[in-house]
This record gives C-alpha cells, sequence and structure tokens, in this order.
C-alpha cells in the first residue's frame, strides 16, 4: 500500500518507472511491491487525475480512483504471495 501512496505524487510513464524497479528489485524488494509502484506511477499520477477531473464527472471519477486502487493493492499482495514461484 505504502508503494501505491508513493506512485501517486509522481509524473512518469511506464518507461520512466523501468529503471526504478529495476533498482528496486536489485536491493530486493518484493516483485508485488514493485509491480504495485509502476502501475501507480502510471495509472494514478497527480497529473493525469487532474487531466480526467476535465474529461468525466467527479462521482465517476472517484470510483475509478477507488477501483484502480484497490485493484492494483490487490495484484500487488497476489504477486507478494506467488512471487517464489514466479522467480
Amino acid at each position: 500500500m505504502l508503494a501505491v501512496v508513493c506512485g501517486v505524487p509522481m509524473y512518469a510513464d511506464i518507461f520512466g518507472t523501468i529503471p526504478i524497479a529495476e533498482a528496486l528489485l536489485a536491493k530486493e524488494a518484493l516483485l508485488g511491491v514493485v509491480l504495485s509502484f509502476m502501475m501507480a506511477v502510471t495509472t494514478l499520477s497527480l497529473p493525469s487525475i487532474i487531466m480526467l477531473r476535465k474529461a468525466v464527472k467527479p462521482k465517476l471519477l472517484a470510483v475509478f480512483v477507488a477501483i484502480c486502487v484497490f485493484g492494483i493493492i490487490g495484484v500487488g499482495y497476489l504477486f507478494n504471495a506467488l512471487q517464489f514461484v514466479l522467480i
């Protein structure tokens, strides 16, 4: 969950997060944490939320953010549990 919170204020595309992800994996961070961070940076960055706010209604935006947050956290926990099977 901390990876999602840290990823939200960052503004980067997926290619900008790859070197960060490689560094985190080199420092033995869990795979789910790294994936959650990468997804949060690309999906929930503050600039993208500001742009979406101009295109969709606030209620729909809140639903989108909630679904993304819970989905990203769920994927993170799933990959943390399966990390030793996958790698």
